[in-house]
């Protein structure tokens, strides 16, 4: 199965092709760019099998992996990762990543494997829990990872990418880290709460010493400096929990438009109610 993601190239008339000539070629084409999730779930909307394994189409996962998360689900795991231990995507991507999951970890209602990217293997009952979920900012690691089936890992040398460019931009990578801290944690919120005791304490502790100096050393304050020390302590933290809570805020807004999480403008090979088989 081959979801279009939208692309500008000759990737759905290829698609179109290799469905052609074969029956159990599968395609799934996007109106638009709708965002790696999104195609991730439409994938998982359409399958049909008893489980499901999703890969990038560059391979640079190694596909020969596939026989060993098989292995490992006939065993009777229902989740089955494969776990990166070495990476070639240069050194600040690579620190960035081993930072971001320590954090992750760290602040998370949800243990979610380190170093686990898309490539993995769900049983279709993960599948149909998952199905289940109809947020809009989508972090399929973490989905995976909450439903808490009984999972294992499969580790891997990743090796560099042979040819093209990952589509992946420093924005969209910001943009997926930023959900999967929201999706999965009260981390921002937590945030919040220390800057903002921080601001009250420092603040409350610059009050007491011009009150103190004022009262016992008879210092002279204006009345401006007694109002910037209170302003500093009141500003702070209102400005910082107003952006946090608009980021909820915002969360809620768009879930409420009900819009569909994806469109899907073509679909082929897929196979009628009568003839339905494992894909």
């Amino acid at each position: 199965m081959f979801v279009n993601d939208g692309s500008r190239d000759n990737s759905w008339r290829l698609i179109q092709e290799l469905s052609q000539k074969n029956q159990y070629v599968i395609g799934i084409k996007f109106s638009r760019n709708f965002g790696y999730q999104m195609a991730l779930t439409a994938g998982h909307d359409c399958a049909q099998g008893d489980a499901v394994i999703t890969i990038d189409a560059d391979l640079q996962d190694p596909p020969e992996l596939i026989l060993d998360m098989i292995h490992k689900w006939e065993k009777g795991f229902l989740i089955i990762y494969a776990k990166r231990i070495a990476r070639n995507d240069g050194f600040l991507k690579d620190t960035t990543a081993a930072l971001y999951y320590k954090l992750l970890s760290l602040v998370s209602e949800v243990e979610i494997p380190r170093n686990v990217g898309d490539f993995r293997l769900i049983d279709k009952k993960v599948v149909h829990e998952i199905r289940k979920c109809k947020e809009l900012s989508r972090y399929w690691r973490g989905l995976v990872a909450w439903t808490g089936f009984k999972s294992a890992i499969i580790e891997f040398k990743r090796p560099e990418r042979i040819a093209g460019e990952t589509g992946y931009t420093w924005k969209k990578l910001i943009k997926l880290a930023f959900d999967g801290l929201t999706s999965f944690s009260l981390f921002p919120l937590e945030i919040a709460a220390y800057v903002g005791l921080f601001v009250c304490s420092t603040g409350a502790f610059m009050f007491l010493y011009i009150t103190w100096d004022f009262c016992i050393y008879g210092a002279y304050y204006p009345l401006f400096k007694w109002l910037s020390v209170i302003i500093y302590m009141a500003m702070g933290i209102q400005f910082l929990l107003l952006w946090f809570l608009g980021v909820y805020i915002g969360d809620i807004y768009f879930r409420q438009k009900n819009r569909p999480l994806y469109i899907v403008d073509e679909r082929l090979g897929f196979f009628s109610e009568s003839k339905k088989r494992s894909v």
